[in-house]
């Protein structure tokens, strides 16, 4: 009852900042309902399982956007999704959403429709400065498929990663502060009051993770209680907050970023007594320090990101070790070279480093991790067709995702495409757990 309080007051206060500025459009006597545009999305994707040809989703969704200007120096940006899955099959029945606060929980009509706000925004601007208050993405870093700085939005795990990161980033209730210090240099304040953190599937589902690099195992003798995640529950003190100042300098792009937050996975603790073990799920709090470059050389570009978690949480099969998880510092970075020196070819290749600052006894993980990505795009018939293909291959385990795809653009807002999603390695991989949800997909989507 308490946290339902607070958490309604917290959200009432971002919404009575929303109302101000509403509020304001009409002193300076602006019709803004004249000023409305409402533009959104209907999408329809079919999943077939390669192995059976079973039907994994049948998905439409319906994505409406509104977009009003208030004044000469605010607009209100408000999108809903409303999701329907014949199948139900990726989330069976109605998910509990025990990691999510209650002002961005999702409504579910029964077992196969959904409907989430997903964003809900003023902007508004005094002088140079841009304040943005309401639900909303903050996207950090440039690497693909991959993420070391993009992490102050947590994430839907509802089809791993195949889905695009826009579409699986949960948007946080947020106030996003950014101004300039000088020139081609600004600064960006961001408060997240909004305790809610990553959708991880529940076991049965197919994106559920299995691997011993992520979850404690089952011992053979031994039987298993899972007990319900100690989540934060304070909009207050358990607020992330973050900072990043971006500048252009000598033709380099050049982030620095810093985020105090909650690991937005939970720290599996163990704890064995007689023939029963008992997990414990419990959010850490870590410091995150890191920054990123880029610039462009010709028909080349060259990203760069790098980031530092002062604390790390690992899963250890060390049975003599009190609570299963070892501790540590972990930096991690990403190399990417692009190029586009080729008529209607897009190449890109990216190399992913993740390392520990100590190497436990008995950790699911190796001290030093290396991943590679490489993604290769062709437009063809005046670039209403794109064929491509992402490769993401981990050098330790051996185990990686193919994801081969076809699109065509009848017109500016008609397309359609075709794709595949394979998974392959060892079922103790990140990637190989998921070996046997091989899938063909098939999709539709009109803007209006």
């Amino acid at each position: 009852m308490h946290l339902v309080i607070k958490t309604s007051i917290l959200v009432s206060l971002l919404l009575a900042m929303i109302c101000w500025v509403v509020s304001d459009s009409f002193a300076e006597e602006v019709s803004w309902t004249d000023n409305a545009a409402l533009t959104g999305t209907l999408e329809t994707e079919w999943a077939g399982m390669i192995d059976d040809g079973s039907t994994q989703k049948l998905e439409t969704i319906l994505q409406p956007e509104l977009n009003v200007s208030l004044t000469s120096d605010s607009s209100l940006t408000g999108i809903l999704r409303i999701r329907g899955d014949a199948e139900d099959k990726l989330e069976p029945g109605s998910p509990y959403q025990d990691n999510r606060s209650t002002a961005s929980s999702s409504l579910y009509l029964g077992d196969n429709v959904d409907v989430e706000l997903r964003e809900l925004y003023i902007d508004s601007y005094f002088d140079d400065t841009l304040l943005r208050v309401g639900k909303q993405q903050v996207v950090w870093g440039q690497a693909d498929g991959l993420k070391v700085l993009d992490v102050v939005n947590p994430q839907s795990y509802r089809e791993f990663i195949l889905d695009d990161f826009d579409n699986s980033r949960i948007p946080l209730w947020t106030i996003n502060i950014e101004f300039p210090v000088a020139d081609e240099s600004l600064v960006q304040l961001i408060w997240l009051p909004d305790t809610t953190y990553n959708d991880l599937q529940e076991p049965g589902s197919p994106y559920a993770f299995s691997s011993p690099r992520i979850v404690p195992q089952t011992v053979p003798g031994f039987s298993t209680v899972i007990l319900d995640a100690t989540k934060p529950h304070k909009p207050l003190s358990d607020s992330d907050f973050g900072a990043r100042f971006s500048t252009f300098l000598d033709g380099w792009d050049i982030t620095l970023n810093y985020l105090y937050h909650y690991k937005d996975n939970p720290v599996f603790y163990r704890q064995i007594l007689g023939t029963q073990v008992t997990i414990t799920p419990e959010y850490k709090r870590t410091h995150l320090i890191g920054g990123t470059f880029s610039n462009a050389f010709g028909d080349y570009i060259f990203r760069s990101e790098i980031g530092y978690s002062t604390n790390s949480y690992h899963v250890t099969h060390d049975a003599m070790d009190s609570d299963g998880i070892e501790e540590t510092g972990e930096a991690s970075y990403v190399l990417g070279l692009d190029y586009s020196g080729i008529t209607d070819v897009f190449l890109s290749a990216q190399f992913f480093q993740t390392v520990l600052t100590e190497d436990p006894p008995g950790i699911s993980r190796d001290q030093v991790e290396n991943t590679i990505t490489f993604l290769v795009e062709h437009n063809f018939a005046n670039e209403t067709w794109k064929a491509e293909i992402l490769l993401i291959q981990s050098i330790n385990d051996g185990d990686g995702m193919v994801l081969p795809k076809i699109s065509h653009e009848f017109s500016s807002n008609i397309s359609i495409w075709a794709g595949t999603d394979i998974f392959y390695g060892d079922s103790d991989g990140l990637y190989g757990q998921f070996d046997d949800q091989d899938r063909i997909t098939v999709g539709f989507e009109w803007g209006f």
